[in-house]
């Protein structure tokens, strides 16, 4: 299945393969492929058919490939969905040939980059993520704000970039001020976005289901306050109508019918209660109040943010009632946005790589392309074992 953009500019600069294998990836990488596409590189785009990532990709009208699907919580099941899908995107990059394989966490794409020799930038920025020992890719980029000491990777091919990945594409928001109207809200309601924590990630804990669900339960208390739910997943919705029906047959809680532009839901709440990860980041970065119920290992973008007030961890239950500030937010006409920087910095280092050139100290702290991608696609060897 393959959507289209419109953009069948051909180009001889090399071709970029993007795989997007999680709903955050795609509002990051799409001012990404913009920026390259305007450098008249090639982009190839391939997409997991899992929680919002096609709705999301339509929504930005994006060119890409639907490859493979979610493969549930069980491990097993995982491990050979990722395998799966590794094989199924063989014939696609073998016919494109790509010389650049760039991800924020897809191992189905590395899997194919190592077999294949294609030169990798493998992007994260939790640094508890498992890893793999057996299988590296060829860069590893990541906030700076996370220390080389916590990532099990050579040095020389650590890349760096300044902010958080929210500021990406954070820097390009403009609200639009219908969304309440849209979801029946009023503006005198307190607007709270709920999202329960990631359940079927490896690194969940049960303990931000609880706390999730006392937060629901104390907000479900108060006048004047409507919580908008965004479930990962339909499995998620069922659990919350099934856990509070008459929430949502007073109207007190809804799941919006139709996908809705996240960043501008938040800019148009008055706070943010998540399970961690992206959402929690995106109200951050918008400077929208933010409280995380999530209970598994704390990363250090989430400290960095935390330590500068942005964002507020709920620890135990009675944090729910004591942390939990019920104001209406005085939201200002437009955000500020931030200066790009993020994006810029990200641009610079796969430029770089692209033209076989070192990035510059100004951009980047660390970097070391000691052996840079060659533009025939026969890249360097994978990193041994660490």
């Amino acid at each position: 299945m393959m959507k289209r953009s419109g953009n069948k500019k051909f180009t001889d600069k090399g071709k970029i393969w993007i795989d997007l294998d999680n709903s955050p990836h795609v509002p990051f990488f799409a001012p990404i492929v913009e920026e390259l596409e305007k450098r008249n590189y090639s982009v190839v785009l391939t997409a997991r058919d899992c929680f919002q990532v096609r709705d999301l990709a339509d929504a930005r009208h994006l060119n890409y490939k639907l490859i493979g699907h979610h493969s549930g919580k069980n491990k097993i099941r995982k491990m050979a969905g990722l395998c799966v899908r590794a094989l199924q995107l063989l014939p696609i990059i073998l016919r494109e040939k790509p010389v650049l394989a760039i991800s924020h966490g897809s191992r189905s794409q590395l899997i194919v980059a190592v077999c294949l020799r294609i030169p990798s930038v493998f992007m994260s920025d939790y640094e508890f993520a498992t890893g793999w020992a057996f299988i590296r890719p060829t860069w590893h980029m990541c906030p700076e704000v996370i220390p080389n000491s916590a990532l099990q990777f050579d040095h020389d091919r650590i890349l760096k970039y300044p902010g958080i990945k929210e500021d990406v594409y954070v820097a390009r928001f403009v609200p639009k001020p219908e969304i309440r109207r849209q979801l029946g809200l009023h503006e005198q309601d307190i607007v709270v976005t709920i999202r329960p924590a990631a359940s079927e990630a490896h690194y969940h804990n049960p303990q931000s289901d609880e706390l999730f669900d006392a937060a629901v339960e104390f907000l479900s208390k108060k006048p004047n306050l409507k919580l908008v739910a965004l479930p990962r997943n339909e499995k998620q919705a069922i659990c919350l109508r099934r856990r509070w029906p008459s929430l949502f047959s007073n109207g007190n809680m809804r799941i919006p019918e139709k996908i809705v532009d996240g960043l501008n839901l938040i800019w148009h709440s008055d706070f943010v209660i998540s399970g961690g990860g992206t959402m929690n980041r995106e109200a951050a970065a918008l400077g929208v109040p933010v409280y995380s119920v999530f209970r598994g290992k704390i990363g250090a973008v989430d400290r960095y943010l935390a330590q500068r007030g942005r964002l507020v961890f709920l620890e135990c239950v009675q944090d729910v009632q004591t942390k939990i500030r019920l104001v209406r937010r005085d939201r200002p006409a437009r955000p500020q946005n931030g200066d790009g920087i993020a994006l810029g910095s990200i641009m610079e280092q796969i430029v770089a790589i692209m033209d076989t050139k070192r990035p510059s100290p100004s951009i980047s702290k660390g970097i070391s392309l000691n052996q840079p991608a060659s533009v025939d696609g026969e890249g360097p060897t994978p990193l041994p074992l660490a």
